[in-house]
């Protein structure tokens, strides 16, 4: 049994990731799913383009799992962040966890995407119609 999946990808399959998640074990399984959203702050999106330094990623995805899993007693947890040109509505990124209650899995789930967010070395590039930005995800 692998009890985490720590992924940089080129797409996200979305739904391998409750199958990926189950355990008999476990009574709760939640899932979270970024997606490309159409507007940010007014402005129509084009596209987004993650970038990453993959092996410092993948190390410190694998630390904020590993410390998931001791916190919240978690039977599985999934880290899967997609990199390059992702188009509006496209999945980008991927957590989630399973274990014996809910709770857990909830509070472990918003653990997973807020750390990642605040921590992986993952870049943003948010392309509108007459220009481009990247967007640091760590101040």
């Amino acid at each position: 049994m692998q009890k985490k999946i720590i992924e940089i990808v080129e797409k996200i399959d979305t739904s391998q990731v409750f199958t990926e998640l189950s355990d008999a074990q476990s009574g709760g399984i939640c899932v979270f799913v970024g997606t490309v959203r159409e507007f940010t702050q007014g402005e129509e999106v084009v596209s987004l383009e993650f970038e990453t330094y993959q092996k410092m990623a993948l190390k410190e995805m694998d630390k904020i799992a590993s410390d998931a899993i001791q916190k919240w007693n978690l039977n599985k947890v999934i880290i899967r962040h997609a990199v390059g040109l992702k188009k509006v509505a496209e999945p980008v990124v991927a957590v989630g966890a399973s274990s014996a209650h809910r709770d857990a899995c909830f509070e472990a789930c918003r653990y997973l995407i807020d750390t990642l967010k605040e921590t992986v070395p993952i870049w943003k590039k948010e392309m509108f119609e007459n220009k481009t930005i990247w967007v640091s995800a760590h101040p």
